[in-house]
């Protein structure tokens, strides 16, 4: 990564206050003016591989460098004046490493026909920095008063956006034909923009002086020090709807840009089995026809499996699974869809479209009987 480079310049000869009573700046044992270092912050680091790419349609935030600023120290030689040693002296010179801001997905969950999904991006922060202090010792000598000449210590605090989210939201599933299902909204998401100011230090110089002996110490100049603004842009994701509907034929649920087939797991497999009956072929042959009729070519079809709640909820996600796969697979070599745009999930009993007991507690088979479903889902338009 390219670094700013800092030129930095010493005229001629340049004396120390060390051991003639200058201004009482203390200095180290290397004979350094001592000038103190803020510190620097880094961003924490990423939780796993920075990503390229992301799920389920989300869209990628891209990464900010920041890049590394650096400044030369400056040497002042060791001298004398009327007979006295003055050590040499280096004004430390600025190294700020660069940073990077990683890569982001906003996240997108995988959702059932009939429902929107959870999004949510990510926090994000810039790091704080700093310049540190300098400082041009001055000098006391015999017939030279030379003042110090310093810049203190410059910083710009991290600035930071917390993640935002929005739940999934779901349309009621329609029990028969005729029924009326009311619309549902996600409202837009969005993360405001941030901005790092940009950071200065400015030039130090300290002016040359002589004594009547012809003794000179030459003028010495530290330059300016910048750390340029950062900024990482605002993100958002806009609103989306699903119109209402009135349930048709089969359950074919149509939202402003889905069509969703609900289809009863009892007329497709025998209770807790995944193996497709094979008297099921016709109505599964009407939803691909439907598929390749409403669908654009090249868009993703859902698979989502759905069980009630009998059996541990373990079994019940690897039955829905092995269901949704095996509808892919019948839709791919049997329906004239392309395997490459069928993707099947399994959520067990954990998106029920009814209850599966009545209120006082006691076991309801038609609920049941309706969370044990398949869902074929996609956008249309």
């Amino acid at each position: 990564m390219s670094r700013i480079l800092v030129a930095v310049v010493a005229t001629g000869l340049a004396l120390s206050a060390c051991g003639l009573g200058d201004d009482g700046r203390p200095k180290n044992k290397a004979g350094s003016a001592s000038t103190g270092t803020a510190p620097v912050s880094t961003p924490p680091p990423s939780p796993g591989p920075e990503p390229t790419s992301c799920p389920n349609g989300g869209r990628l935030i891209e990464a900010v460098d920041i890049p590394a600023v650096h400044a030369d120290p400056v040497h002042i030689p060791a001298a004398t004046v009327g007979g006295q040693k003055i050590p040499a002296v280096t004004i430390p010179g600025v190294d700020i490493p660069a940073a990077h801001i990683p890569a982001q997905c906003v996240e997108h969950k995988p959702t059932p026909g009939g429902c929107l999904g959870a999004v949510a991006i990510p926090g994000t922060s810039i790091p704080g920095t700093a310049i540190p202090a300098a400082r041009i010792p001055g000098v006391r000598g015999p017939g030279i008063n030379a003042e110090p000449v310093e810049e203190p210590a410059v910083t710009q605090a991290p600035v930071t956006q917390a993640a935002v989210a929005q739940p999934e939201v779901c349309q009621g599933k329609p029990s028969e034909e005729g029924q009326y299902v009311a619309s549902v909204y996600r409202p837009s998401l969005y993360r405001p923009s941030l901005y790092r100011p940009s950071l200065y230090r400015p030039a130090l110089y300290r002016p040359s002086a002589c004594n009547d002996k012809g003794e000179c110490i030459p003028a010495i100049s530290v330059p300016s020090v910048s750390v340029p603004s950062v900024s990482v842009r605002s993100v958002s994701v806009p609103s989306a709807s699903l119109k209402s509907y009135v349930a048709g034929p089969g359950q074919v649920i149509k939202g402003e840009d889905k069509i969703a087939y609900n289809i009863e797991a009892d007329v497709l497999f025998d209770f807790g089995k995944a193996d497709i009956k094979p008297d099921a072929a016709n109505g599964l042959a009407e939803v691909a026809r439907s598929i390749r009729k409403e669908v654009p070519s090249g868009a993703t079809v859902q698979v989502d499996g759905h069980t009630d709640s009998k059996g541990d909820p373990a079994s019940n996600k690897t039955l829905s699974e092995r269901r949704a796969q095996a509808i892919v697979d019948w839709l791919a070599t049997k329906g004239g869809i392309d395997r490459s745009r069928l993707k099947a999930t399994g959520y067990g009993e954990t998106k029920p479209a009814a209850p599966n007991t009545r209120p006082d507690g006691s076991d309801d088979p038609e609920g049941r009987a309706k969370n044990r479903r398949v869902v074929i889902s996609a956008t249309h338009s």
